[in-house]
């Protein structure tokens, strides 16, 4: 008996130091990759000059699991590798045209077409018509810190009213020139892309069976291109970026294939029955563009047929080791530019009075989401979170018809087509309450309409 429990004391050692080194296995990629990722963005992607050990969004506030992972700039290489020590380093690439990427564990980047930057179309002018000095001070507030405790950290502002330019203002090191991430604003901007396929007759919003593993016999068969762009596939996904074992970040940080590593997790929930917020999907819907377009075509598409004709020319879709564009997260460009897309939806899908995206798809787009109690449109939000100041008196006051890209860090996109209103904020709130998105664009609603 003596000997039995002692075996067993053992095995169970052994498994636990197992699952130990597993997990730390999983921190240590984790961790390596976001710093790698995130720095290569700023530092080459946007062409920050930034500390590669104390950069704000690798190293305040929450991220303190971030703080032992040292990185090495190559500027020669166009490469960034973090690690604790040198050991699991991780690595990121930047490439014309593409921004960068997360090298895989265990296979070479994929090739990626040869790329040059979306050229300016007739939309690249602005005009400049200053508003109101009421609206100047609330641009003027949105770049102070009311609480030490809890940074702003707003970096870009922008107001475009009846397609003017009213109020503008960057922080100090950040220009109207540099491009920034947007975060979960791609997932909007992916939207997009997936209208213009809708609209081609490529792909349909009742198509079901939309990747070959989803076979007739298997469950994810019965999601449809509805269901993935309204966030109810009923897929397994946790959305908890506080926890480094969770989907998302495994996805993000470890997956070389996203779209393939969130189309592989088991159904929950029967398709279409339950909303739930996923990046995940976002990515599954990048993969399903990907098949049908085929590489070459795949890979220019949203320059050509998006940013081009909206004179979008900072704009760039960073794809994963595999080569699919990271729609749930990655894409940066300059104020103007997010704004030049608000434009779009702000015209009803129509740039310089042509119609680049059918209205009806603007207004499908816009049309709440039953299952999220109307918080929710398809990839576009149509009511604010709490945490940035949903559930507040200023909320209410928002007209109606607005709708809302939000990204991390409290990257945001509003327009309001009533008011003829579109309003860009870019910044690195890591605490996400810090910013109140409620209260900024009810007051900018007041003072312009």
């Amino acid at each position: 008996m003596n000997d039995a429990l002692r075996s067993g004391g053992v095995v169970a050692a052994v498994l636990l130091a197992a699952w130990g080194l597993f997990k730390l296995r999983v921190y240590l990629d984790v961790g390596a990759g976001y710093k790698a990722k995130a720095l290569c963005s700023g530092v080459f992607g946007s062409g920050r000059d930034l500390d590669p050990q104390r950069a704000p969004q690798i190293h305040d506030d929450g991220y303190w699991l971030l703080r032992p992972f040292t990185a090495r700039i190559d500027r020669h290489a166009q490469q960034v590798t973090a690690s604790i020590l040198g050991v699991h380093p991780r690595t990121a690439v930047q490439r014309p045209g593409f921004g960068a990427t997360l090298q895989a564990l265990d296979a070479p980047l994929a090739r990626v077409p040869s790329s040059s930057p979306a050229q300016a179309g007739p939309t690249s002018a602005w005009s400049h018509a200053p508003g109101p000095d009421a609206l100047q001070r609330l641009v003027e507030q949105a770049f102070t810190e009311p609480n030490p405790t809890r940074l702003r950290r707003t970096y870009a502002v922008l107001v475009v009213h009846d397609g003017q330019i009213v109020a503008e203002r960057y922080a100090d090191g950040i220009t109207a020139d540099m491009p920034l991430p947007g975060w979960s604003m791609a997932k909007s901007v992916l939207n997009a892309l997936i209208g213009l396929l809708v609209a081609d007759g490529r792909l349909a919003l009742d198509s079901r069976a939309l990747l070959p593993a989803w076979t007739a016999d298997d469950p994810r068969a019965a999601i449809t291109l509805e269901d993935l762009l309204r966030m109810r596939s009923g897929l397994r996904f946790s959305e908890v970026y506080a926890n480094p074992w969770s989907d998302v970040l495994h996805m993000l940080y470890r997956s070389s294939d996203m779209g393939g590593y969130a189309a592989s997790l088991p159904v929950q929930h029967r398709a279409g029955s339950r909303w739930s917020y996923a990046s995940g999907t976002s990515n599954i819907l990048s993969l399903i563009a990907r098949r049908t377009l085929g590489d070459e075509a795949y890979h220019t598409f949203p320059r050509t047929r998006l940013f081009e004709p909206l004179g979008m020319s900072s704009a760039v879709l960073e794809p994963d080791a595999s080569g699919t564009f990271v729609c749930s997260s990655y894409m940066l460009a300059t104020a103007r530019d997010w704004a030049r897309f608000g434009q779009l939806w702000a015209a009803g899908g129509r740039v310089d009075g042509l119609a680049l995206l059918p209205e009806s798809w603007v207004r499908f787009s816009t049309s709440p989401t039953p299952e999220s109690d109307g918080r929710y449109g398809a990839h576009w939000w149509l009511k604010l979170n709490p945490d940035i100041g949903g559930d507040t008196a200023a909320a209410s006051r928002i007209a109606p018809d607005a709708c809302f890209a939000i990204g991390h860090e409290g990257q945001t996109l509003s327009i309001i087509p009533s008011r003829k209103l579109v309003v860009v904020r870019l910044g690195a709130s890591i605490h996400i309450d810090a910013w109140d998105q409620a209260g900024f664009i009810a007051g900018i609603q007041d003072v312009v309409s």
